[in-house]
Protein backbone atom coordinates (compact mmCIF):
# COMPACT_ATOMS: atom_id res chain seq x y z
CA UNK A 1 0.00 0.00 0.00
CA UNK A 2 1.44 3.22 -1.09
CA UNK A 3 0.42 6.29 1.73
CA UNK A 4 2.27 8.49 -1.46
CA UNK A 5 4.60 9.79 1.23
CA UNK A 6 7.90 11.92 -0.01
CA UNK A 7 10.44 9.18 -1.59
CA UNK A 8 13.30 8.69 0.37
CA UNK A 9 16.24 6.84 0.52
CA UNK A 10 17.15 4.81 3.47
CA UNK A 11 20.25 3.51 4.13
CA UNK A 12 19.69 0.45 6.41
CA UNK A 13 22.66 -1.16 8.49
CA UNK A 14 22.50 -4.74 10.11
CA UNK A 15 24.95 -6.81 11.61
CA UNK A 16 23.65 -10.31 12.11
CA UNK A 17 24.05 -12.12 15.66
CA UNK A 18 20.35 -14.11 14.85
CA UNK A 19 19.71 -14.39 11.58
CA UNK A 20 16.12 -14.55 12.55
CA UNK A 21 15.55 -11.71 14.41
CA UNK A 22 18.09 -9.11 13.24
CA UNK A 23 17.77 -9.02 9.98
CA UNK A 24 14.26 -10.31 10.13
CA UNK A 25 13.52 -6.99 11.53
CA UNK A 26 15.46 -4.84 9.04
CA UNK A 27 13.56 -7.00 6.39
CA UNK A 28 9.68 -6.29 8.35
CA UNK A 29 11.60 -2.68 8.02
CA UNK A 30 12.35 -3.00 4.72
CA UNK A 31 9.86 -4.54 3.28
CA UNK A 32 7.39 -1.79 4.76
CA UNK A 33 9.31 0.74 3.37
CA UNK A 34 9.11 -0.36 -0.01
CA UNK A 35 5.07 -0.61 -0.09
CA UNK A 36 5.31 3.18 1.05
CA UNK A 37 7.02 3.66 -1.95
CA UNK A 38 10.36 4.29 -0.22
CA UNK A 39 14.03 3.25 -1.41
CA UNK A 40 16.02 1.09 0.50
CA UNK A 41 19.65 -0.08 0.44
CA UNK A 42 19.85 -2.76 3.08
CA UNK A 43 23.29 -3.53 3.77
CA UNK A 44 24.16 -6.48 6.10
CA UNK A 45 27.27 -9.09 6.82
CA UNK A 46 25.75 -11.59 6.22
CA UNK A 47 22.09 -11.99 3.95
CA UNK A 48 21.91 -15.94 3.39
CA UNK A 49 18.45 -16.03 4.98
CA UNK A 50 17.07 -13.48 2.63
CA UNK A 51 17.44 -17.04 0.53
CA UNK A 52 14.47 -18.32 2.11
CA UNK A 53 12.72 -15.56 4.81
CA UNK A 54 12.81 -13.21 1.94
CA UNK A 55 12.77 -15.42 -1.65
CA UNK A 56 12.48 -12.29 -3.76
CA UNK A 57 13.95 -9.56 -2.27
CA UNK A 58 16.54 -9.55 -4.90
CA UNK A 59 13.75 -9.08 -7.61
CA UNK A 60 12.30 -5.71 -5.50
CA UNK A 61 12.60 -2.54 -7.31
CA UNK A 62 14.48 0.16 -5.62
CA UNK A 63 15.82 -2.32 -3.00
CA UNK A 64 19.40 -2.70 -3.17
CA UNK A 65 20.81 -5.43 -0.65
CA UNK A 66 24.78 -4.74 -0.37
CA UNK A 67 27.26 -6.64 1.78
CA UNK A 68 28.62 -4.86 4.94
CA UNK A 69 32.35 -4.82 3.76
CA UNK A 70 31.18 -2.75 0.46
CA UNK A 71 30.14 0.09 2.83
CA UNK A 72 34.02 0.62 2.99
CA UNK A 73 35.13 0.25 -0.41
CA UNK A 74 35.64 3.52 -2.34
CA UNK A 75 34.78 2.02 -5.43
CA UNK A 76 31.35 1.15 -4.40
CA UNK A 77 31.09 4.35 -2.18
CA UNK A 78 32.10 7.09 -5.24
CA UNK A 79 29.13 5.53 -6.96
CA UNK A 80 26.82 5.78 -3.87
CA UNK A 81 23.60 8.39 -4.36
CA UNK A 82 23.34 10.61 -0.91
CA UNK A 83 21.09 8.88 1.38
CA UNK A 84 18.14 11.01 3.21
CA UNK A 85 18.27 8.60 6.23
CA UNK A 86 20.66 6.55 8.07
CA UNK A 87 19.59 3.68 10.35
CA UNK A 88 22.21 1.86 12.69
CA UNK A 89 20.21 -1.46 13.22
CA UNK A 90 20.51 -2.52 17.08
CA UNK A 91 22.88 0.23 17.56
CA UNK A 92 25.42 -1.30 15.08
CA UNK A 93 27.91 1.35 14.07
CA UNK A 94 28.53 2.93 10.96
CA UNK A 95 31.45 1.81 8.68
CA UNK A 96 34.18 5.01 9.21
CA UNK A 97 34.58 5.11 5.57
CA UNK A 98 30.92 5.29 4.78
CA UNK A 99 30.63 7.77 7.55
CA UNK A 100 33.27 10.08 6.13
CA UNK A 101 32.10 9.47 2.60
CA UNK A 102 28.37 11.12 3.69
CA UNK A 103 30.11 13.76 5.65
CA UNK A 104 32.06 14.61 2.08
CA UNK A 105 28.85 14.18 0.09
CA UNK A 106 25.86 15.07 1.84
CA UNK A 107 24.56 18.81 1.30
CA UNK A 108 23.08 18.22 5.15
CA UNK A 109 22.89 15.87 7.60
CA UNK A 110 20.77 12.93 7.06
CA UNK A 111 18.38 11.75 9.61
CA UNK A 112 20.89 9.31 11.89
CA UNK A 113 18.77 6.57 13.96
CA UNK A 114 20.06 4.32 16.41
CA UNK A 115 16.91 1.84 16.37
CA UNK A 116 17.55 0.01 19.65
CA UNK A 117 16.37 -3.42 20.41
CA UNK A 118 13.08 -3.69 22.36
CA UNK A 119 12.26 -3.57 25.94
CA UNK A 120 9.61 -3.10 28.08
CA UNK A 121 11.79 -1.70 31.02
CA UNK A 122 10.50 1.20 32.91
CA UNK A 123 13.63 3.53 31.00
CA UNK A 124 13.26 2.87 27.77
CA UNK A 125 10.29 6.05 27.19
CA UNK A 126 13.01 8.27 29.23
CA UNK A 127 15.51 6.92 26.40
CA UNK A 128 13.17 7.12 23.35
CA UNK A 129 13.98 9.70 20.91
CA UNK A 130 17.54 10.92 22.78
CA UNK A 131 19.69 12.75 21.01
CA UNK A 132 23.26 11.69 20.41
CA UNK A 133 25.57 14.22 19.65
CA UNK A 134 28.98 13.04 17.40
CA UNK A 135 32.06 14.11 19.66
CA UNK A 136 34.43 12.09 17.11
CA UNK A 137 35.50 10.75 14.08
CA UNK A 138 34.14 12.47 10.41
CA UNK A 139 31.06 13.32 11.65
CA UNK A 140 32.30 14.79 14.55
CA UNK A 141 29.32 18.08 15.71
CA UNK A 142 26.42 15.48 13.83
CA UNK A 143 23.73 14.24 15.73
CA UNK A 144 22.15 10.65 15.94
CA UNK A 145 19.27 9.58 17.59
CA UNK A 146 17.88 6.66 19.85
CA UNK A 147 15.13 5.11 18.76
CA UNK A 148 13.63 2.46 21.04
CA UNK A 149 10.83 0.25 20.13
CA UNK A 150 8.44 -0.65 22.95
CA UNK A 151 5.03 -1.87 23.83
CA UNK A 152 3.46 1.63 25.40
CA UNK A 153 2.56 5.70 23.38
CA UNK A 154 5.50 6.77 24.69
CA UNK A 155 7.85 4.86 23.08
CA UNK A 156 8.57 4.34 19.28
CA UNK A 157 5.91 1.65 19.08
CA UNK A 158 6.20 -1.98 16.93
CA UNK A 159 6.58 -2.76 13.35
CA UNK A 160 3.01 -3.16 11.89
CA UNK A 161 1.98 -3.87 7.94
CA UNK A 162 -0.65 -1.36 7.09
CA UNK A 163 -2.85 -4.34 5.85
CA UNK A 164 -1.76 -6.73 8.76
CA UNK A 165 -5.39 -7.30 10.05
CA UNK A 166 -7.02 -7.41 6.39
CA UNK A 167 -4.20 -10.12 6.23
CA UNK A 168 -5.31 -11.73 9.16
CA UNK A 169 -9.00 -11.44 8.40
CA UNK A 170 -8.58 -13.31 4.72
CA UNK A 171 -6.63 -16.00 6.18
CA UNK A 172 -8.53 -19.60 6.38
CA UNK A 173 -7.16 -21.09 9.41
CA UNK A 174 -9.01 -24.36 8.94
CA UNK A 175 -6.90 -25.07 5.56
CA UNK A 176 -3.52 -24.31 7.10
CA UNK A 177 -4.13 -26.44 10.58
CA UNK A 178 -5.74 -29.19 7.77
CA UNK A 179 -2.68 -29.24 5.59
CA UNK A 180 -0.07 -28.86 8.30
CA UNK A 181 -1.42 -31.46 11.08
CA UNK A 182 -4.27 -33.31 9.07
CA UNK A 183 -4.68 -35.90 11.64
CA UNK A 184 -5.40 -33.25 14.37
CA UNK A 185 -7.99 -34.51 16.79
CA UNK A 186 -11.17 -32.03 17.56
CA UNK A 187 -10.83 -29.86 20.48
CA UNK A 188 -6.93 -30.89 20.59
CA UNK A 189 -3.99 -27.97 20.48
CA UNK A 190 -1.83 -27.05 17.48
CA UNK A 191 1.44 -25.63 19.04
CA UNK A 192 4.46 -24.19 17.43
CA UNK A 193 7.93 -24.22 18.47
CA UNK A 194 10.41 -21.33 17.72
CA UNK A 195 13.26 -21.27 20.10
CA UNK A 196 16.75 -21.50 21.70
CA UNK A 197 17.28 -24.55 23.58
CA UNK A 198 15.38 -24.14 26.79
CA UNK A 199 16.27 -26.40 29.88
CA UNK A 200 12.73 -27.64 29.79
CA UNK A 201 12.32 -28.50 26.53
CA UNK A 202 12.28 -32.02 27.67
CA UNK A 203 9.37 -31.55 30.25
CA UNK A 204 7.34 -29.79 27.40
CA UNK A 205 7.99 -32.98 25.30
CA UNK A 206 7.27 -35.48 28.05
CA UNK A 207 3.77 -33.89 28.54
CA UNK A 208 2.84 -34.29 25.28
CA UNK A 209 3.57 -37.61 25.00
CA UNK A 210 -0.16 -38.85 25.32
CA UNK A 211 -2.10 -36.49 24.16
CA UNK A 212 -3.83 -35.56 21.18
CA UNK A 213 -2.01 -31.87 20.63
CA UNK A 214 0.40 -31.81 18.15
CA UNK A 215 3.82 -29.90 17.98
CA UNK A 216 5.07 -28.19 15.00
CA UNK A 217 8.92 -28.06 15.03
CA UNK A 218 10.48 -24.83 13.02
CA UNK A 219 14.13 -25.34 10.99
CA UNK A 220 17.53 -25.14 12.52
CA UNK A 221 18.31 -24.83 16.00
CA UNK A 222 14.61 -25.72 17.68
CA UNK A 223 14.61 -28.75 15.17
CA UNK A 224 18.04 -30.10 16.76
CA UNK A 225 17.19 -29.26 19.97
CA UNK A 226 14.02 -31.22 19.26
CA UNK A 227 15.53 -34.29 17.65
CA UNK A 228 18.55 -34.00 20.76
CA UNK A 229 15.62 -34.30 23.48
CA UNK A 230 13.80 -37.06 21.88
CA UNK A 231 16.62 -39.36 21.91
CA UNK A 232 16.62 -39.83 25.32
CA UNK A 233 12.64 -40.71 25.17
CA UNK A 234 11.33 -43.94 24.75
CA UNK A 235 7.93 -42.49 23.70
CA UNK A 236 7.21 -39.57 21.79
CA UNK A 237 4.88 -37.09 21.48
CA UNK A 238 2.91 -35.78 18.03
CA UNK A 239 5.17 -33.75 16.43
CA UNK A 240 6.14 -32.73 12.83
CA UNK A 241 9.26 -30.58 11.52
CA UNK A 242 8.33 -27.76 9.17
CA UNK A 243 10.60 -26.27 6.62
CA UNK A 244 11.92 -22.87 6.51
CA UNK A 245 9.40 -20.44 5.05
CA UNK A 246 8.83 -16.85 4.49
CA UNK A 247 7.72 -14.38 6.82
CA UNK A 248 4.30 -14.29 5.89
CA UNK A 249 4.41 -18.04 5.97
CA UNK A 250 5.64 -17.50 9.72
CA UNK A 251 2.44 -15.11 10.36
CA UNK A 252 0.19 -17.76 9.03
CA UNK A 253 1.28 -20.37 11.16
CA UNK A 254 1.57 -18.35 14.48
CA UNK A 255 -2.39 -17.36 13.38
CA UNK A 256 -3.20 -21.19 12.99
CA UNK A 257 -1.74 -22.49 16.03
CA UNK A 258 -3.71 -22.69 19.81
CA UNK A 259 -0.29 -22.10 21.34
CA UNK A 260 3.09 -20.17 20.14
CA UNK A 261 6.37 -20.80 21.58
CA UNK A 262 8.70 -17.67 19.52
CA UNK A 263 11.82 -16.21 20.70
CA UNK A 264 14.01 -13.21 20.11
CA UNK A 265 12.47 -10.36 19.05
CA UNK A 266 10.97 -10.16 15.64
CA UNK A 267 8.92 -13.53 16.79
CA UNK A 268 7.59 -12.24 19.73
CA UNK A 269 6.37 -8.88 17.95
CA UNK A 270 4.57 -11.01 15.63
CA UNK A 271 3.16 -13.76 17.86
CA UNK A 272 1.32 -10.43 19.52
CA UNK A 273 0.01 -9.45 16.12
CA UNK A 274 -1.26 -12.96 16.20
CA UNK A 275 -3.25 -12.60 19.57
CA UNK A 276 -2.83 -16.07 20.15
CA UNK A 277 -1.34 -17.67 23.69
CA UNK A 278 1.93 -18.06 23.59
CA UNK A 279 5.35 -18.42 25.67
CA UNK A 280 8.53 -15.91 24.90
CA UNK A 281 12.17 -17.72 25.14
CA UNK A 282 13.94 -14.11 25.45
CA UNK A 283 17.33 -14.04 24.38
CA UNK A 284 19.82 -15.12 26.67
CA UNK A 285 22.29 -12.66 28.17
CA UNK A 286 25.72 -13.50 30.58
CA UNK A 287 24.79 -11.39 33.34
CA UNK A 288 20.83 -12.43 33.00
CA UNK A 289 19.70 -9.06 32.37
CA UNK A 290 17.22 -10.76 30.56
CA UNK A 291 15.32 -11.70 33.40
CA UNK A 292 14.57 -8.24 34.52
CA UNK A 293 13.59 -7.71 30.92
CA UNK A 294 11.09 -10.69 30.51
CA UNK A 295 9.84 -9.64 33.80
CA UNK A 296 9.17 -6.10 32.40
CA UNK A 297 7.47 -7.55 30.01
CA UNK A 298 5.05 -9.55 31.64
CA UNK A 299 4.13 -6.79 34.24
CA UNK A 300 2.97 -4.77 30.92
CA UNK A 301 0.92 -7.49 29.71
CA UNK A 302 -0.34 -7.92 33.47
CA UNK A 303 -0.45 -11.41 32.98
CA UNK A 304 -1.70 -13.92 35.46
CA UNK A 305 0.60 -15.90 37.37
CA UNK A 306 0.28 -19.02 35.98
CA UNK A 307 1.40 -17.53 32.48
CA UNK A 308 4.10 -16.01 34.64
CA UNK A 309 5.65 -19.20 36.02
CA UNK A 310 5.25 -20.62 32.17
CA UNK A 311 7.85 -18.09 31.15
CA UNK A 312 10.09 -18.31 34.11
CA UNK A 313 10.38 -22.36 33.83
CA UNK A 314 10.77 -22.17 29.93
CA UNK A 315 13.89 -19.27 30.37
CA UNK A 316 15.32 -20.93 33.13
CA UNK A 317 14.39 -18.66 36.11
CA UNK A 318 12.68 -20.81 38.08
CA UNK A 319 13.41 -24.75 37.18
CA UNK A 320 10.47 -26.60 38.57
CA UNK A 321 7.83 -28.90 36.99
CA UNK A 322 5.73 -26.63 34.19
CA UNK A 323 2.31 -26.79 34.95
CA UNK A 324 -0.07 -28.64 32.41
CA UNK A 325 -0.40 -26.60 28.70
CA UNK A 326 -3.43 -27.53 27.42
CA UNK A 327 -7.06 -26.09 26.24
CA UNK A 328 -7.85 -24.53 29.92
CA UNK A 329 -4.48 -22.86 29.70
CA UNK A 330 -4.85 -21.75 26.31
CA UNK A 331 -8.33 -20.42 27.25
CA UNK A 332 -7.62 -18.91 30.34
CA UNK A 333 -4.63 -16.83 28.91
CA UNK A 334 -6.06 -16.23 25.88
CA UNK A 335 -8.01 -12.84 27.00
CA UNK A 336 -4.68 -11.27 28.17
CA UNK A 337 -2.89 -11.70 24.53
CA UNK A 338 -6.28 -10.32 22.73
CA UNK A 339 -6.04 -7.32 25.31
CA UNK A 340 -2.59 -6.64 24.43
CA UNK A 341 -2.72 -6.52 21.09
CA UNK A 342 -5.63 -4.06 20.98
CA UNK A 343 -4.12 -1.92 23.20
CA UNK A 344 -0.73 -1.99 20.91
CA UNK A 345 -3.43 -1.65 17.65
CA UNK A 346 -4.13 1.80 18.97
CA UNK A 347 -1.04 3.00 19.21
CA UNK A 348 1.12 4.58 16.54
CA UNK A 349 3.71 2.05 14.99
CA UNK A 350 7.22 2.23 14.62
CA UNK A 351 7.63 2.94 10.34
CA UNK A 352 4.80 5.56 11.27
CA UNK A 353 7.25 7.26 14.15
CA UNK A 354 10.00 6.79 12.27
CA UNK A 355 8.84 8.76 9.05
CA UNK A 356 7.09 11.15 11.09
CA UNK A 357 10.96 12.23 12.91
CA UNK A 358 12.30 11.81 9.07
CA UNK A 359 9.92 14.62 7.96
CA UNK A 360 10.41 16.86 11.39
CA UNK A 361 14.30 16.48 10.93
CA UNK A 362 13.75 17.23 6.66
CA UNK A 363 11.89 20.08 7.57
CA UNK A 364 14.55 21.85 10.31
CA UNK A 365 17.39 20.91 8.22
Amino acid sequence: MNTHRPEKLWDIFCTVIDNHGDLGVCWRLTRQLLAQGQSVRLWVDDASALAWMAPDAHTQPNLQVLPWAAASQSEVLKSLKPADVWIEAFGCTLPEAFVAHGVATHPQQPAWINLEYLSAEDWVPRMHNMPSPVMSGPAKGWTKRFFYPGFTADTGGLLRETDLQERQQRFDRQAWRQKHAPHLAPGSLLISLFCYEPAALPQLLAQLVGTPHHLLVTPGRPLAAVQQALAGMPVHPSWSALPYTSQDGFDEMLWACDLNFVRGEDSLVRALWAGQPFIWHIYPQGDNAHHAKLEAFLDWMQAPESLRQAHRIWNGIQHKTMSTLDSFAVKTWKPYFQAARAQLLAQADLLTQLQAFVQAHAANT
